[in-house]
């Protein structure tokens, strides 16, 4: 292989997430692994007694997970919370979440923490976690784009032209895999807190996770999209809007005409509840 190949080759696996190194050796996988000696048969050992406490169940559209002393801490953590500034604080000092210790950075949020819209999406990503805040890469450039199309921005000096940011997970999940349902729910905590505290007029969760997660539905996000939900926050409850997550969109183009659906219902909910 050419030096000009091999560098489009590493290029190619660090766009698709493969950026990190998970063996000590190579492994050529063109190749057919060896196939392993067959053990000895042995007798089967008696299957463990579970205690109620340690059997999880499934958290999708099911009883949630045993809760862990690392998702009772970060309960309890957050409820001490009184501002966004002690929120990022506090996620500073929790190491309970496993990706902690993989991440580079801890991605909070981004934007006017005086914003009448607050965005939520799943996890950062590579860029994300270079610079520490989140949608700063190929996703969330589209992102910026289409929040301008409706008069909005991350930049925006008022509350009414300004959006604020932030993920349902905090720190990158290596390789960008999936968060587990654990991790999901040591961070949430911290997330339900921050909307209770900045109490923004309007919700917008980009993607399944996020949508899921806030209005406890299991519907595909191309079933929830486009619609408005209501999220209990403190004494009262905020609109929600479900649509398609960025990242999405750079896959499949042609769903772009749905997101821009979304936004413009986004932007006329704004205006009617100006007036």
């Amino acid at each position: 292989m050419k030096a000009a190949e091999a560098a489009a080759m590493i290029e190619w696996l660090v766009e698709m997430g493969a950026d990190e190194i998970i063996g000590d050796r190579p492994v050529n996988r063109l190749v057919a692994p060896k196939p392993k000696p067959e053990p000895e048969a042995r007798k089967p050992a008696p299957a463990p007694i579970l205690r109620p406490q340690t059997v999880i169940g499934e958290f999708r559209g099911g009883p949630l997970p045993a809760q862990s002393s690392g998702t009772s801490d970060a309960a309890q953590m957050a409820a001490e919370c009184g501002t966004l500034a002690e929120i990022e604080q506090a996620l500073m000092r929790f190491d309970a979440c496993p990706l902690k210790k993989t991440a580079t950075n801890l991605c909070f949020a981004d934007g006017n923490p005086q914003a009448q819209v607050m965005l939520i999406g799943e996890a950062p990503g590579r860029d994300e976690d270079i610079q520490g805040k989140p949608f700063v890469g190929r996703s969330g450039q589209l992102l910026d784009r289409m929040l301008q199309a409706i008069g909005l921005s991350r930049r925006g000096e008022t509350p009414e032209t300004s959006v604020y940011i932030s993920n349902v997970i905090f720190w990158r999940p290596p390789g960008n895999r999936t968060p587990t349902d654990q991790e999901t729910l040591m961070c949430l905590p911290f997330l339900k807190r921050a909307i209770e505290i900045k109490q923004p007029r309007l919700l917008v969760c980009l993607g399944a996770t996020p949508t899921q997660r806030l209005i406890g539905k299991s519907e595909g996000i191309l079933k929830l999209r486009g619609r408005w939900f209501d999220f209990a926050a403190g004494h009262g409850s905020i609109p929600l809007l479900a649509t398609l997550h960025p990242a999405y969109l750079l896959r499949q183009p042609a769903q772009k005409r749905l997101a821009w659906r979304d936004f413009l219902s986004l932007k006329q909910k704004l205006n009617s509840d100006a007036h």
